[in-house]
């Protein structure tokens, strides 16, 4: 047997106003009174939305972005860290140098994968630390659709792969590479010792 399910007051209201505008098709046969009213919970109290201070006649603060999706960099950035806080600070600034480098600059996604995984868990078994993932920071394209395109097709899906498997679990730590070995148009990619969780 199937559970009723209550009505909310709203349902409840809507529902008394329907039934209300109906018309009885036998009129004479049934006659029948008024449910009796349950009692109503008390209104809620809403908060009050939050408006940042305006004045009569003053202009609309349009802000500059309308991203609803992070920044790529922002999203790197607001990664949990998880490697040495001075390890990390070193190769933000370009003190580590990449012990190899890939790069990946012009290849389709379909042709970046393949060679990334590999490169990545080769890199590992070879016991390296560093290394310099090349995506190039993408091409300008006209955006003639409502919805705007984000530009470098791999520079946003490399981070992704690095965080699924199969190198998932080789990778410790992402970071936008410095100026020097290619800025937003690359990654440092620091790996996992082999065997370490």
């Amino acid at each position: 047997m199937a559970r009723r399910r209550i009505l909310t007051p709203e349902e409840q209201d809507l529902w008394r106003t329907v039934a209300g505008s109906a018309r009885p098709m036998h009129p004479k046969k049934h006659s029948l009174a008024p449910a009796a009213e349950p009692p109503r919970p008390a209104a809620l109290h809403h908060a009050k939305p939050r408006l940042s201070p305006f004045h009569l006649g003053e202009k609309h603060r349009v802000p500059e972005r309308h991203d609803i999706l992070q920044s790529l960099a922002e999203s790197i950035a607001g990664a949990p860290l998880r490697m040495d806080a001075g390890t990390h600070a070193r190769m933000q600034r370009g003190k580590l140098a990449p012990e190899a480098r890939i790069d990946l600059h012009g290849m389709t996604l379909a042709e970046a994968h393949p060679e990334l995984i590999h490169f990545i868990l080769n890199a590992q078994s070879a016991e390296l630390r560093l290394v310099l993932v090349i995506t190039g920071k993408g091409k300008r394209r006209e955006d003639a659709g409502p919805i705007p395109q984000r530009i470098g097709a791999l520079r946003h899906q490399v981070p992704q792969w690095l965080r699924l498997p199969p190198l998932g679990p080789a990778v410790l730590q992402i970071t936008e590479a410095h100026l020097k070995h290619g800025g937003s148009g690359a990654y440092y990619v620091y790996l996992r010792r082999r065997g370490k969780g």
